[in-house]
């Protein structure tokens, strides 16, 4: 069981001053080597056994069920043709699997994902990847509106242009734009990373407790206590080693990228002063 060290900077910010009732809202892992990270239902699945599914004639939910029937056969890679941009398409998958769409999804596509590389050759609706917590998916095309909401970890691509308000609420893993983004991106975001390789919309960053975003082109304005930081070099190493992966370059070198993190104003926005919560605000 691990221990709060007092002098930690949360003590300093005055965050620990909330006295909670009933059952603690604080949870301790001790990770240790012999642990396996998985599900205790996860499926041991070969990569290299592929399967295909004709999404066309289909249900939305005999699809998403043909999924789970192949993963129990140890199928590891399924390439799925005709999606038809239906919605809720691979959803809740909480296992290493490689998913293909040949096509474009509806909204609330790939939701709930701990786990899967999956890629989509064409565009995606609202709400692709809310609540991702680990994996990968890759979109080829462009996607609609609340990209990687309330995502958790792991990394999410769009190569093309991206709706308003993606990464609200986010709480870890990174979420790449090659395009360009709409309006309050990274709104009350929490932890984790953005970076738009293109221009952003208005309010970016608005009401963001914390992480980072990164933006390549023009910013149309900074949300409510977002402000502009620094590029260290530490950052620009894993930025370039992050984009690489996905075939991907910043328009004019990881350096000249406009970095965006919280002013933390807001941070004990209850204990302000009136006059103060109107300067904040």
């Amino acid at each position: 069981m691990a221990e709060l060290n007092a002098e930690h900077e949360s003590h300093k910010l005055g965050m620990h001053t909330e006295q909670l009732a009933g059952r603690t809202q604080q949870v301790f892992f001790s990770p240790s080597a012999d642990e396996n990270f998985v599900y205790h239902d996860s499926i041991e699945v070969d990569f290299d056994k592929v399967a295909e599914i004709d999404a066309g004639p289909m249900e939305i939910t005999d699809i998403n069920l043909r999924i789970r029937e192949l993963m129990k056969e140890g199928v590891g890679t399924i390439n799925i043709k005709n999606p038809g941009a239906k919605h809720s398409l691979g959803v809740g998958i909480l296992n290493r699997l490689n998913l293909n769409f040949e096509g474009s999804l509806g909204y609330f596509g790939c939701g709930l994902a701990d786990g899967p590389n999956i890629r989509i050759s064409g565009r995606v609706g609202w709400s692709c990847a809310e609540n991702m917590m680990s994996g990968t998916i890759v979109v080829e095309k462009n996607a609609g509106s609340t990209f990687g909401a309330a995502m958790r970890g792991g990394d999410l691509v769009c190569k093309g242009d991206v709706g308003s308000r993606t990464g609200i609420d986010q709480k870890g893993g990174t979420i790449i734009v090659g395009g360009r983004a709409g309006a309050f991106n990274g709104f009350m975001m929490q932890r984790g990373r953005i970076i738009i390789l293109g221009d952003a919309g208005k309010n970016l960053g608005d009401s963001m407790y914390d992480g980072t975003i990164y933006v390549g082109g023009k910013i149309a304005d900074l949300g409510v206590d977002a402000v502009e930081g620094e590029i260290t070099e530490g950052e620009a190493k894993w930025l370039e080693a992050k984009l690489s992966l996905y075939g991907m370059e910043a328009p004019n070198g990881v350096k000249n990228l406009t970095k965006i993190v919280a002013g933390k104003q807001l941070w004990n926005y209850d204990n302000l002063e009136p006059s103060e919560k109107k300067l904040v605000l």
